[in-house]
């Protein structure tokens, strides 16, 4: 997952609403979202490579999503797959904050990472290229492949588009968000990040929905719960920019 846009209680309507990109080499193996038949409680999609996934939800309403953190530097060889954190949340039952603190302890077993965790109740922060655990405060937040909210181009203007969504109308439209996910448009040079990769790879980068050759947005999700605990949960897959999948969820979360 490489660009989550989120909105964490906006307003009395909604606890939750998240519009995320996730980009990926397009030969990677990848599952569409479903519930897992291992965990039937996870909606989720899945990375086949690993077995553990970017973004899902639990009928018990846990939440949890991921993104690298972006270090050409950083070595990887012999170190744990990010995926298998959402993977372990997700199924686990404990506090998020427990499970953040715990993750934290053994957070250099992975690759540079962001993780945010827990429920529309609750929402928490972590990064395992920095100190703290951090409690996401409400309003509308972007997280791609720096520390939250570092205002890269395409960050912030993932976040513009999401409140444009939200104050659009009293009802949020999916098709609002999944429609700003697709905004191909490469930032101005002197606005883009340096993170140590060339100048060309910053640029192709830098959009919301990216397609290049061998990599890309292969998934954009879309979580909305309201206010009553109802979740809408829909992904659409693509493969070198061209839609190839559709899935659409609706259920209660459980009461506890």
């Amino acid at each position: 997952m490489c660009l989550i846009n989120f909105c964490f209680q906006p307003n009395d309507r909604y606890k939750l609403v998240m519009a995320a990109n996730r980009d990926e080499s397009f030969v990677r193996p990848t599952q569409q979202a479903h519930y897992w038949q291992d965990a039937p409680r996870i909606l989720a999609g899945r990375d086949l490579e690993k077995m553990g996934t970017w973004l899902g939800v639990t009928t018990s309403g846990r939440i949890a999503a991921l993104t690298n953190f972006r270090d050409p530097s950083e070595k990887i060889e012999g170190k744990r797959s990010r995926g298998e954190i959402i993977r372990s949340f997700l199924a686990d039952s404990q506090p998020p904050e427990i499970f953040m603190t715990q993750l934290q302890q053994q957070s250099n077993q992975y690759p540079g990472f962001n993780v945010l965790a827990g429920t529309a109740d609750e929402l928490w922060y972590y990064s395992n290229k920095k100190a703290g655990i951090e409690t996401v405060l409400p309003g509308t937040h972007s997280l791609s492949n720096a520390f939250l909210n570092t205002p890269w181009p395409k960050s912030e203007k993932g976040k513009a588009y999401l409140e444009q969504c939200l104050h659009h109308s009293s009802t949020l439209d999916p098709e609002c968000l999944f429609s700003f996910l697709q905004d191909d448009e490469w930032a101005l040079d002197e606005a883009l990040p340096k993170t140590g990769v060339p100048l060309e790879w910053e640029r192709k980068l830098s959009p919301l929905f990216i397609n290049s050759e061998h990599y890309g947005t292969r998934s954009s999700t879309v979580l909305i719960i309201d206010r009553t605990n109802h979740v809408t949960f829909a992904e659409r897959t693509y493969l070198q920019g061209k839609l190839v999948g559709e899935k659409n969820f609706q259920f209660q979360i459980e009461p506890k």
